[in-house]
């Protein structure tokens, strides 16, 4: 996911806002203005992606061939020997 897209520069942005505020106020140089931008944008990024990952629909995988032959395989021979012989007669 690239850093640069709309949504993580708009959360990047509100994220942002507080610190802009205070380099305009006089708080923070311009050094540490510019510093912590690049921190905002960062955040901005990991949350986004944490909500796509969050947001996105689970899949459930079917199982393969091999393991639905294994699985029929392993009830025949379970029945088999339900009834006490090892071999179906």
């Amino acid at each position: 996911m690239s850093p640069l897209r709309w949504d993580v520069l708009l959360v990047g942005f509100v994220l942002a806002i507080p610190v802009l505020g205070l380099g305009l106020r006089g708080d923070l140089s311009t050094e540490e203005v510019m510093t912590r931008l690049l921190w905002c944008l960062g955040a901005g990024w990991a949350a986004v992606a944490l909500l796509k990952f969050a947001s996105a629909p689970r899949t459930i995988a079917a199982p393969h061939k091999a393991e639905r032959a294994t699985t029929s395989t392993r009830m025949a021979d379970d029945e088999s020997s339900a009834d006490g012989h090892p071999f179906p007669a």
